[in-house]
């Protein structure tokens, strides 16, 4: 399925809209490959100037340093999430069956296609997986905060924790068990291919176990 995500930009975020030139687009298409590749702490602005062929001085004229474009990354990424999430949950019914659609998405790699901004999805999934508790595992994280940086996530967190309400109206913790399955989504993957003595799910060709264990978590909590 070819989409286009359109991040919406604030001066906090980006100092100038990516899309809105051919080097931006390059900054991002390029900042997410070599990001996954090398891993946020090597991945460097002078590193990406040399991949895409320009100065590093063009590149802050972007970003004002490498977390923003990990921001911008995951931003991208969680709007796409919700957009996947609605766009699969608009004929549905049956409450049980979103929240496994919910887990499903969460937990699934997505398609190899690039979206149609150029991003490889693939990519952006595994800087997810392995770096996006790095937006706010830092100092900054109230100054972020307070710059409405992690609303894209916080709105997704939201949307599932709307549906733990509509099966359960009684549970008294859904936007807690919302961001703790999102946060799982991505710890259980991480530590399945890298730490999986911290799993029961080691070195498993794919999520299907992780993702069993996540609707397990979930329902065994709305269902008490």
């Amino acid at each position: 399925m070819q989409i286009q995500i359109k991040v919406p930009v604030s001066e906090k975020l980006a100092l100038r809209d990516p899309e809105s030139s051919e080097l931006g687009k390059n900054i991002v298409r390029h900042g997410v490959t070599l990001m996954q590749q090398l891993g946020f702490e090597q991945f460097t602005f002078r590193k990406l100037a040399q991949d895409i062929n320009t100065t590093e001085a063009s590149i802050y004229r972007y970003f004002e340093n490498k977390h923003r474009l990990l921001l911008y990354i995951l931003t991208w990424y969680w709007h796409y999430l919700q957009y996947i999430v609605l766009f699969s949950l608009q004929n549905m019914e049956d409450t049980t069956l979103k929240i496994r659609k919910v887990v499903e998405i969460l937990s699934k790699e997505p398609p190899e296609d690039l979206d149609q901004s150029g991003i490889d999805k693939k990519a952006a999934y595994k800087i997810f997986i392995a770096e996006s508790s790095k937006a706010y595992l830092t100092k900054e994280v109230g100054n972020i905060n307070q710059e409405r940086l992690f609303k894209p996530y916080k709105d997704l967190c939201g949307l599932i924790a709307q549906l733990f309400r509509d099966y359960n109206p009684a549970y008294p913790y859904p936007r807690s068990l919302a961001s703790t399955l999102v946060e799982m989504a991505h710890f259980q993957p991480y530590f399945k291919d890298n730490l999986p003595s911290l799993t029961d799910f080691g070195h498993e060709p794919d999520n299907a176990s992780v993702r069993a264990y996540l609707e397990h978590l979930v329902f065994s909590a709305l269902t008490k």
